[in-house]
């Protein structure tokens, strides 16, 4: 069950907010050890000008010793801090990043799409990129505070030495702040741009791998490759734009932290010339001015990352906030029911009405693909109810009544292009690792030769999107799949298309013996599966306009025998 946390709409900000207020422990104990890190990192200078003020005046071989003694203590607290201060604030960052990929990785996945207006390698890039300069705040936040304790023990070091030395620290890291912060609000405007733009070049090159091979086909590459190279240009120059600004701001904090610097140097020089100051504080002061460099370019740093955070996370609720497309009833479906398609009317269904009763192997022959693609599509419950006219039933229930999960359960849509993943024969055909049926699946869709092609068996390899197998290997491995689900009710999307038509016979008998007693319907052109079905629906024109057995149909229907006849 999901927390209320992780259910309500999230906008950018109140996103920052959950991410530091569930690792508040960790970056409690990150900014402690940072701070003893940077104190310890300030101490080093002030124990040198002591050292000089009064080791070198005593000329004590005890005071010596213990002045080594000082500094070696503070080496390994430095050290150590550092150590484990940035090792637990890394795992923080590391763990909440990973949370936030799952999180938009989840709604990504919902069986109700999110109207987010946006493409798949959009949403990938903000699973990846944008979760993890999100999670980045839990490093920002600790590496903030401790640069401040840095910044604030040198001013009383140096306020101790002379008031105003300590003055001019304080004032200036307030003045840098004040024109970083300004400057910092463009980088987050910019980059908000700049991840807009590359999602979308992201999002051109996943549909470009995807179609490949079709655009191929009809000659539209090249067409395609300047669609991609016009996005690809654009993120490029925005890009340039972001690293334009962020080169404008780095030069400027460092010159101003460098001019602060030297503005304590000459300060403390001149003091000591005058005799305001001792020579043991001058070297503190030098030493000060020096270091003061790193946490006032880390301090200075941060209102960058802060607004680059800010930005990723508004672009993650994009996601999250998201409204589903649909809003499902929290009915389910009684086990063993039928299937009904009600005057349905969408796309190039016009008003179509059929029943197909629990059990019975339904085969339909589509005479237009489109018109099988749109009811697919609704079957697959990729349409919501509102989108069409006419009702869709399971086992006597609208799909508008039953939860999406339940109706996934209960029924499963195998498309003809079934997605292939990394990994093996096994997790393909079961990725839940559960099912019971896996050699049975096997055996019926003929996946048996590819399984004995290879000494792992089920556990050979399979690369992403299949690249290693053929197009018919590829299809048989998802029919196994949708075969090893047992779901109450299959529906079936061009199964064969791909495999020779001996392969085809052998699939065609194996699935009416394995789906004996179970609602199975097959969308196909197919002569052999259109042969095993129980009985065969003519769709044509969007409506049903034929029903009978494969053999009646081939002998009195010469439109069919046309249309199916290979």
């Amino acid at each position: 069950m999901k927390s209320p946390d992780t259910q309500r709409p999230r906008p950018g900000s109140d996103i920052l907010k959950t991410a530091l207020r569930r690792n508040i422990g960790a970056m409690t104990w990150g900014t402690v050890l940072m701070g003893l890190y940077q104190a310890g990192e300030t101490a080093f200078p002030i124990a040198l000008g002591l050292i000089v003020e009064h080791t070198m005046q005593d000329r004590s071989p005890g005071a010596l010793a213990l002045s080594i003694g000082a500094l070696a203590v503070i080496i390994t607290t430095v050290s150590l801090s550092w150590r484990f201060g940035m090792r637990i604030l890394q795992k923080a960052n590391t763990t909440e990043a990973h949370r936030w990929r799952v999180r938009v990785a989840d709604c990504g996945l919902e069986p109700v799409a999110r109207d987010t207006g946006l493409k798949s390698g959009e949403v990938l890039t903000i699973a990846t990129e944008d979760a993890d300069q999100t999670a980045d705040i839990i490093e920002v936040v600790p590496l903030l505070i401790s640069s401040l304790v840095a910044v604030l023990v040198a001013a009383v070091a140096l306020g101790l030495a002379d008031v105003r030395l300590g003055l001019l620290v304080i004032v200036g890291t307030a003045l840098i702040l004040s024109i970083l912060s300004v400057m910092s609000r463009r980088i987050g405007s910019s980059t908000r741009e700049q991840q807009a733009r590359v999602a979308r070049a992201g999002a051109k090159v996943a549909d470009l791998i995807t179609g490949l091979r079709p655009l191929h086909g009809f000659g539209g590459n090249h067409a395609a490759f300047r669609s991609y190279r016009k996005v690809s240009t654009e993120a490029k120059r925005q890009t340039i734009t972001v690293a334009g600004v962020n080169g404008a701001y780095t030069g400027t904090a460092t010159a101003l932290n460098a001019a602060l610097a030297a503005g304590v140097t000459l300060t403390a020089g001149w003091l000591a010339f005058n005799g305001r100051i001792t020579v043991g504080e001058l070297v503190m002061a030098v030493g000060l001015a020096q270091f003061i460099m790193e946490p006032l370019k880390l301090f200075s740093d941060m209102p960058k990352y802060v607004m680059m955070a800010r930005a990723s996370a508004e672009r993650m609720a994009l996601v999250l906030t998201a409204p589903p497309v649909a809003t499902h009833g929290p009915e389910r479906p009684a086990a063993g029911g039928g299937l009904e398609v009600d005057c349905v009317r969408y796309g190039a269904l016009r008003a179509l009405k059929f029943q197909v009763p629990a059990g019975e192997f339904v085969a339909i022959a589509p005479y237009q693909p489109r018109a099988a693609a749109d009811l697919a599509a609704i079957l697959a419950v990729k349409v919501p109810p509102h989108a069409y006219e006419g009702v869709v039933r399971v086992s006597g229930e609208e799909f508008a009544a039953l939860s999406i999960e339940a109706v996934r359960a209960h029924m499963l849509v195998n498309p003809y292009d079934g997605e292939i993943f990394a990994g093996t024969l096994r997790t393909n055909i079961d990725p839940s690792g559960i099912s019971r049926t896996v050699a049975e699946a096997v055996e019926a869709s003929v996946l048996t030769d590819v399984v004995a092609l290879h000494r792992e068996g089920l556990d050979h390899g399979v690369r992403d999107r299949g690249a290693n197998l053929s197009g018919g290997q590829r299809q048989r491995l998802s029919l196994a799949r949708a075969l090893a689900a047992d779901s109450d009710i299959l529906v079936l999307h061009d199964p064969t298309t791909a495999v020779d038509a001996v392969t085809e016979q052998l699939i065609a008998r194996n699935i009416a013996k394995l789906r004996r007693g179970r609602t199975t319907v097959v969308i196909t052109s197919s002569p052999a599966l259109l042969d095993a079905a129980d009985r065969v629906l003519v769709l044509d024109d969007g409506v049903i306009t034929a029903e009978d057995t494969h053999r009646n149909l081939l002998a009195g229907d010469e439109e069919y025998c046309l249309a199916v006849a290979r």
